[in-house]
């Protein structure tokens, strides 16, 4: 379980930190090309603004799961990923793209789940496992 849990941090962790970093620069890929321009006409910016201010939220995600913080942030990375594939979906674009990143979602979410299990405090996987053997 800990080799799973550190290749999870890592990967994610990693991968969103960079992935958000890249919307400043493009290097990857042109990121403003994945923007649903119902979502920038709704909110009445161009394409770079919202890919930059998905990168900030990439660019934190990504920081808080390599130090650490793994449970909320596997979390938020799982959502962050579903918005995106809904996004993609709905724009009717990019649905190979809109897959990889459900599927992704699902690793994060595991990497969340993995994290109650590793922390004791908090963990109600945890205290129902050291319950039913009686440790509690």
């Amino acid at each position: 379980m800990e080799s799973t849990y550190w290749m999870l941090r890592i990967a994610f962790g990693a991968t969103a930190f960079l992935a958000g970093l890249d919307k400043f620069f493009n290097l990857l890929t042109n990121w403003e090309q994945y923007a649903n321009p119902m979502i920038t006409r709704m909110l009445t910016i161009p394409p770079s603004t919202l890919m930059r201010a998905a990168g900030v939220i990439e660019i934190v995600a990504g920081l808080a799961l390599l130090a650490g913080v793994t449970r909320l942030g596997g979390y938020v990375v799982a959502a962050w990923l579903t918005l995106i594939a809904l996004s993609l979906v709905a724009d009717g674009r990019f649905l190979d793209v809109a897959v990889r990143d459900l599927v992704m979602a699902t690793g994060a979410f595991a990497l969340a789940k993995l994290s109650e299990v590793r922390e004791p405090s908090g963990s109600r996987l945890r205290t129902a496992r050291e319950t039913a053997a009686g440790t509690a």
